[in-house]
């Protein structure tokens, strides 16, 4: 349909970009107080950096990846998360050999999955997230998650809630992989058909399933740290301390193994609950042995995603997003021919001096612009008539001041910075 946008989109509009723009701002500055440097990545790649990268035994590759044949007969996907595109582009720009290490990423940009919509949730949705590649040391996994807590709490927002979990390693896992294969051996029946599928491939991603028959099968699963290794443990149990040095409240979750194969060790996720169903706001975790599955060198790595949409809509239940802004520091307002191309001229030189200023298009009465001065916030108001066109002169009303004087239309920048104490 020409008039309808795809199921599962939505127009960001001119009263809600603001908002948007005070999440970014935010971004940035948390980012720069981190040291980390933005990246942006094509919104497409190679279909198999996801298949290898994410994991085929995911709901993403196995069901939502938006995926195409180009003109050339490549497969090819929208990004459904930009993990495995930062680790491809780590490992094109051969980033591995800049002298600053660890490489400390960040990104702000679309992902795309084709999902149910539902509020929080949309099939082109936002997401700002953390890459720290080059070490396995667990201070940058805490320096990780403290970098996500930071910019939620700088926004203002409460009842976060930090999720944390280790999931092992490719030492550890294996025995974890055989314990819950026992588990579930004779309960296969009562796990659904994607689940009865991952039990042979990954019966790790069994304990992510929401359905409710699995998750009945799974309870009194056994946890994960009876079969952590000592080096795993030993990261696990640094991390906590670590946490707690920064003050930063969690909550062991065993069950917490987020929606990717490619976490190794350290799994968080921070909910606001007030969201209810879609109340992670944040996950992440360490993916060690992801570079060197997409083709590189071993590489230890550890980030962060936080969705833009579920943000803004936890600010919108704590009331604190920003209203949108339609001041104009000026608002001209011409009437007749001769003013309007006497306007015209005297908005170019105003906003020469980088003075927000607008007039009228319309063609509308005195009264009309004036409201619509009014509607844009303006602090000025020049009134050019015919009298004024013809001397060369601006009516300026000051609207806070509740004042008005006749002046030299060269004079209206200067005047106005002069009453604003800008010069």
């Amino acid at each position: 349909m020409l008039t309808q946008g795809p199921r599962g989109t939505k127009d960001v509009l001119p009263d809600t970009s603001c908002q948007w723009q005070y999440v970014e701002k935010k971004v940035r500055a948390t980012c720069d107080i981190f040291a980390y440097q933005e990246i942006r990545t094509p919104i497409f790649e190679h279909t198999e950096l996801f298949l290898r990268g994410i994991g085929e035994t995911t709901d993403i590759v196995e069901k939502e990846m938006y995926t195409f044949q180009d003109r050339g007969e490549r497969s090819i996907t929208l990004r459904p998360e930009n993990t495995a595109a930062v680790v491809r582009s780590f490992l094109e720009n051969k980033l591995y050999g800049q002298a600053t290490q660890p490489v400390k990423l960040f990104y702000v940009g679309p992902m795309f999955r084709y999902d149910k919509p539902q509020a929080g949730r949309f099939r082109q949705f936002h997401q700002f997230g953390a890459e720290a590649i080059g070490t396995q040391q667990p201070t940058i996994d805490a320096e990780i998650i403290t970098l996500a807590v930071r910019f939620l709490q700088d926004l203002g927002l409460t009842e976060l809630k930090l999720q944390l979990n280790s999931v092992g390693c490719p030492k550890c896992r294996p025995a974890y992989r055989d314990t819950l294969k026992a588990f579930f051996a004779n309960k296969l029946t009562n796990l659904c058909s994607d689940c009865q599928s991952r039990y042979e491939r990954n019966p790790l991603r069994i304990l992510d399933c929401k359905n409710t028959a699995c998750q009945a099968a799974s309870a009194g699963v056994p946890e994960i740290n009876t079969c952590l290794c000592s080096e795993c443990d030993d990261h696990f149990a640094t991390l906590q301390r670590l946490l707690g040095a920064a003050d930063i409240d969690f909550t062991i979750n065993p069950r917490l193994v987020r929606g990717l194969d490619y976490y190794t060790k350290t799994a968080f996720e921070i909910q606001y609950a007030p969201l209810g169903a879609q109340s992670a706001v944040c996950g992440g975790g360490r993916y060690d042995g992801l570079i060197e599955e997409c083709g590189g060198p071993a590489t230890p790595a550890i980030g962060f995603a936080i969705g833009i949409e579920r943000v803004l809509l936890a600010l919108e239940k704590q009331n604190l997003l920003p209203e949108l802004t339609k001041a104009s520091t000026v608002f001209i307002a011409p009437l007749g021919e001769a003013a309007q191309l006497m306007a015209f001229k005297l908005l170019f030189e105003i906003r020469r001096q980088n003075i927000a200023a607008d007039m009228d298009f319309m063609g509308r009465s005195i009264k009309a612009q004036l409201k619509q001065a009014n509607r844009q916030q303006a602090r000025f108001v020049a009134i050019i008539g015919d009298d004024e066109a013809a001397s060369g002169n601006v009516m300026l009303k000051d609207m806070a001041a509740g004042t008005q004087e006749l002046i030299s239309a060269s004079e209206v920048a200067n005047t106005i910075l002069k009453q604003m104490g800008e010069l």
